[in-house]
């Protein structure tokens, strides 16, 4: 009887009471959603009884699992959320409630889409399709991917595979290869071609114009200066809204140097690329179908949850000719890839579900609708900025990213900006507008960026009348 039951204590944990915790977590996940729809009064801060049960050591026996889903809802209500109306620091999602219901599912039945998973994969197919059509991409194939540093390192290995067939098998050896992108570009685009074994050298990062865009004309010379050098381009990455002031670079023109030239051209829309669907900001990406991939993350401006973000390729063959392979245990089936030979990645949970989900539910239409608001938002608060005399707007907003400053009267201009990254940490603390300190042109600024469906026009406002109550009050404090 002993010898039975310490095989079975062995064998697994116990069953949890599955109906009590679905009955908690539903309750947690209404006054979660509850939440979302309405500003903090305070940024919340763990308590001081929770941090000491995060400091205990491994537990050994079972534990309620009712006290542990306790915690983590408290460790969630203490950390930042993107899901709030009133985030605008960091490029998040709204958090859409269908995303997070298949989030649950696909956990629950842990699909591996590293290899033929079903009917998961014709979902991860058509949710690819989808978003493709959604911002006017044509696709020849694509796939999802962990997020925007990985889609763009994805893109960056076809690239090289193109530019310097081979290299995949054999290394760079002696040969050089180049990436060029704007001043402006994420980081991703560097550390892409850091892990691709191209050399941070060989990134080129190029002026921009007045609208903070890639100059074409910088492009063409850097181009031309490494052919003469006997430097292979290896791929542009225009940049379709950065991160720092959301500038889309001149898609279009610069797919017109890359044609004449031969050289890949990358679009990183991670954040910005879903714009293109609208009627307000969709001139910005003409030229977009030129590209010979983008970059697209469905948990920055689609909404749903992370990690969720695509890469499309114009052409089929690209992602196989980069990462195909064969493995013992993963043989094709005549000349079909397995789903693990178009991506970096061996084991790939079903991030697509989220997505398909939402599109299903929602539709196009509505999602359309949504980021057209949050442009409308930007647009508010970049016309309250030019009106009011003690805020001084330092770009014009392409998309939903707008970096301001506050100037009080009377403070000299070499103490602004310690004032307005003193005010970013002060309006993070404060909890009722959380948004990130920047620096613009070596100016520190107040950066926001509205890409959450639960931002209201009306709750704009909110956001110079806080940054001013907190800012006036700091340079009262300083004199």
């Amino acid at each position: 009887m002993g010898r039975g039951r310490e095989h079975e204590r062995a064998a697994g944990p116990a069953l949890v009471d599955r109906e009590g915790i679905l009955r908690d977590l539903s309750r947690h996940l209404a006054a979660a959603w509850a939440s979302f729809d309405r500003p903090r009064s305070a940024e919340p801060e763990a308590d001081a009884e929770l941090i000491g049960r995060l400091g205990a050591g491994l537990p050994e026996e079972p534990g309620d699992a009712q006290a542990a889903l306790g915690d983590a809802v408290h460790v969630l209500d203490a950390s930042v959320s993107p899901s709030r109306p009133l985030f605008l620091a960091y490029v998040g999602s709204s958090g859409l409630e269908v995303g997070v219901l298949g989030s649950a599912l696909s956990a629950a039945y842990d699909a591996n889409l590293a290899t033929a998973a079903g009917a998961a994969d014709l979902v991860d197919r058509q949710a690819v399709r989808w978003v493709a059509q959604f911002v006017g991409f044509p696709l020849g194939e694509g796939t999802f991917t962990s997020g925007g540093q990985t889609s763009n390192l994805t893109a960056l290995l076809a690239a090289r595979e193109h530019a310097l067939p081979g290299a995949r098998e054999h290394g760079m050896a002696d040969r050089r290869g180049a990436v060029y992108c704007s001043d402006e570009a994420h980081h991703s685009v560097v550390r892409a071609v850091e892990a691709a074994g191209l050399g941070r050298r060989w990134v080129r990062r190029l002026a921009i114009d007045e609208q903070r865009r890639m100059r074409v004309d910088a492009l063409a010379e850097a181009l031309a200066r490494d052919r003469a050098d006997r430097v292979t381009p290896v791929a542009v990455v225009a940049t379709a809204g950065t991160t720092l002031t959301g500038a889309v670079d001149p898609l279009d023109a610069i797919a017109d140097v890359c044609a004449e030239q031969d050289v890949w051209l990358h679009v990183d829309g991670a954040y910005g690329l879903p714009a293109a669907a609208t009627a307000t900001a969709g001139r910005h990406f003409h030229g977009l179908e030129r590209a010979d991939s983008a970059t697209v993350d469905a948990h920055k401006w689609l909404g749903v949850q992370k990690s969720c973000s695509l890469i499309l390729m114009r052409r089929s063959g690209p992602l196989r000719a980069a990462f195909g392979h064969e493995e013992r245990y993963m043989l094709h089936e005549a000349d079909v890839a397995n789903p693990v030979d178009l991506t970096l990645e061996y084991t790939r949970p079903f991030r697509s579900l989220r997505l398909w989900l939402a599109l299903r539910v929602h539709g196009a239409a509505q999602f359309r609708t949504w980021i057209e608001r949050t442009l409308h938002n930007a647009a508010l608060l970049a016309d309250a900025v030019r009106e009011h005399p003690r805020f001084e707007l330092l770009h014009e907003p392409m998309l939903s990213t707008v970096c301001f400053r506050h100037v009080p009267a009377a403070m000299p201009a070499d103490r602004i900006d310690a004032h307005n990254e003193r005010l970013a940490h002060a309006m993070q603390r404060d909890g009722r507008i959380f948004l990130a300190p920047a620096v613009v042109d070596g100016q520190t600024c107040l950066r926001t960026c509205f890409v959450n469906y639960r931002t209201t026009p009306d709750a704009v406002p909110l956001v110079l009348d806080v940054a001013g109550e907190l800012g006036d009050a700091l340079s009262r404090d300083a004199r």
